[in-house]
């Protein structure tokens, strides 16, 4: 009898609890996009039968709430305009953009009579995955196999949680996996893959396909670096050698041109009688007239070649020599010719 009366009461607990004295639902929503907040079938009749009922909400704790919407037989009123929408046919309230700070814990009590009943419901607020890219960590294509590591990932999304699976049941123990990394060895001669990545939160879900094998990929991109190499950096390589080889070749030949030409810079002046004479110093004195020589006096001969003649030699030939020097700005006097000393016979 005792075990009996302890079951009716464990049941009717549960009952109670059922209806909405403190029971508590999780809703999920959508960051940007609009959540609406439900309530069940017994709490509509229940607001539909007595007429009064309040949607609420906790601030900080539980303890301070705030009030959102009041509900008066017919007659409601909107705490939160442009932000919340309440809807009379099923007493549900719609969050138009959900925030982060939506996450709150919100309540719909119903007042029946002397009491009130509560329907609570938690508000978890989740950003949506983006489109998962696969990347390729690492291969190595080994006795006639390929073995690769691939990585998942998605740039957006909160709890994203990764796996991996194959569109063709052939090859589905190949790509079945949990988690963002795969890792994976198959025949290179495969043409494509059937493998797919999928990236999903409480909110969302995106999948992301391999459509090629991985070595053919790298060795096509490997052959492409190659004749890119070779298409352009080695006739920029020939060009660079050429322009060298043209300086070098014009600097030598600047070079031969002027060693070349030098001998003759140096030999350019051309000696004459005339330049001989012009380089003797003006006479101080003019030549004695009495036939007496003096250091001064320089003839044609002496000028030209160089040697000088004895006062009184007996080499001189009978025959007068004369100079006369032009007229130039580098005599200021005339000066009388020199005589050579007669020789007595």
């Amino acid at each position: 009898m005792g075990c009996r009366a302890s079951l009716w009461l464990l049941i009717s607990c549960c009952w109670v609890w059922g209806l909405g004295c403190g029971m508590m639902e999780t809703v999920l929503g959508t960051l940007g996009k609009a959540t609406v907040l439900g309530i069940p079938a017994h709490f509509q009749n229940l607001t539909q039968h007595f007429g009064t009922a309040t949607w609420k909400r906790s601030v900080e704790n539980p303890l301070s709430k705030e009030y959102l919407f009041t509900y008066n037989k017919g007659n409601y009123t909107n705490y939160k305009p442009g932000q919340i929408l309440f809807h009379p046919s099923n007493f549900s309230l719609e969050i138009l953009s959900t925030q982060r700070q939506d996450q709150q814990l919100y309540e719909y009590s119903v007042t029946t009579g002397a009491g009130e009943k509560n329907w609570q419901l938690r508000l978890a607020v989740y950003e949506p995955v983006s489109d998962p890219s696969i990347h390729i960590l690492n291969w190595m294509l080994a006795n006639d196999s390929c073995t690769v590591t691939l990585n998942c990932t998605a740039a957006q999304g909160d709890n994203v949680s990764y796996s991996w699976a194959s569109s063709e049941a052939s090859t589905s123990s190949l790509c079945t996996r949990n988690g963002s990394l795969l890792l994976l060895s198959y025949d290179p001669t495969n043409s494509n893959l059937p493998c797919a990545c999928t990236a999903s939160n409480p909110v969302s879900r995106r999948t992301a396909a391999l459509h090629s094998s991985v070595c053919r990929s790298e060795e096509q991109g490997g052959w492409r670096t190659g004749m890119l190499l070779l298409g352009v950096v080695l006739p920029i390589m020939i060009l660079i050698v050429l322009a060298g080889a043209f300086t070098v070749a014009h600097v030598a030949a600047n070079m031969r041109q002027g060693r070349e030409q030098s001998p003759l810079a140096e030999d350019s002046t051309v000696h004459t009688i005339y330049s001989q004479v012009q380089r003797v110093e003006k006479p101080k004195s003019p030549c004695s007239p009495l036939g007496t020589d003096h250091p001064s006096c320089t003839t044609i001969y002496t000028a030209a070649t160089g040697t000088s003649l004895a006062p009184h030699s007996s080499q001189v030939s009978r025959k007068e020599l004369r100079w006369f020097p032009p007229r130039s700005e580098h005599f200021a006097h005339p000066t009388l010719p020199c005589r050579a000393p007669a020789r007595s016979l």
